[in-house]
């Protein structure tokens, strides 16, 4: 690729393939488990610990502290979970087998990581986002759910207060940028290569996620329950109106 072209986009462009089925992935895995809270934990406890690790060992030039998730991911489990969740917690086989290769490329080249922090942070800034908003939705819509102040708990994660979405995307992509500008041919076709894989192992994460053919089946069941209010209370009204016309 022309040396020219952005670094972020050079790494978007060679993972554009992997980047779509990952995306079909978690809207087939995760749409409707978004407005079942027991799926949507365990979703977040599986990226947990891998952001835990990139936020530990990644230096402040490549991941700015505006940017650290630890203590929101924590604040979101403890809400979802309850007390003792951390002493509950023992990462999936698979999520171990992510966290090894986190390793192993720390040891090649520990500047390896920024490909992880690159697409799993935009990730939470792009497509985090929008789940997030679909959640919300998903709960003020349904009708069997209590409402509740405070309809922001849970969402730690999303929410950056100080800093623009805008604001911390354009700075993560001048990270990138300035750094693919110095690196050998070598590296960055390493960088494209682990830019491939993220999506590869957060795919394999993803499809760990459990529950979720319950609460597809409960949200459906939620939806046959609206459908049917309505056409009883459409039935209801046509049979007033009929009554009324009678002679």
């Amino acid at each position: 690729m022309d040396q020219s072209v952005p670094f972020s986009k050079q790494l978007r462009v060679a993972t554009r393939d992997i980047h779509s089925v990952s995306d079909a992935l978690v809207n087939a895995k995760l749409a409707f488990a978004l407005y079942d809270s027991h799926v949507w934990a365990e979703g977040l406890l599986i990226f947990y610990d891998v952001f835990k690790y990139l936020e530990q060992r990644v230096p402040h030039d490549f991941l700015p502290p505006e940017l650290h998730r630890t203590a929101h991911f924590e604040r979101d489990l403890l809400f979802y979970l309850g007390d003792g969740w951390q002493d509950r917690h023992t990462p999936k086989p698979e999520v171990r087998a992510y966290l090894d290769h986190l390793r192993k490329i720390e040891q090649e080249n520990a500047n390896l990581l920024l490909a992880y922090v690159y697409h799993l942070y935009m990730g939470l800034l792009s497509g985090g986002q929008i789940l997030q908003k679909r959640r919300a939705l998903g709960q003020q819509m349904n009708l069997f759910r209590p409402r509740t102040d405070g309809q922001q708990e849970g969402a730690a994660l999303t929410t950056f207060e100080d800093h623009s979405i805008y604001e911390l995307k354009q700075r993560l992509r001048k990270i990138v940028d300035d750094f693919g500008a110095r690196l050998d041919d070598e590296t960055r076709q390493r960088m494209l290569d682990e830019s491939r894989k993220v999506f590869e192992l957060n795919n394999t994460i993803i499809r760990t996620v459990k529950g979720v053919g319950t609460a597809n089946l409960r949200v459906l069941k939620y939806i046959a329950m609206a459908i049917a209010a309505i056409v009883l209370m459409q039935v209801l009204i046509k049979s007033r109106v009929d009554t009324q016309q009678e002679p």
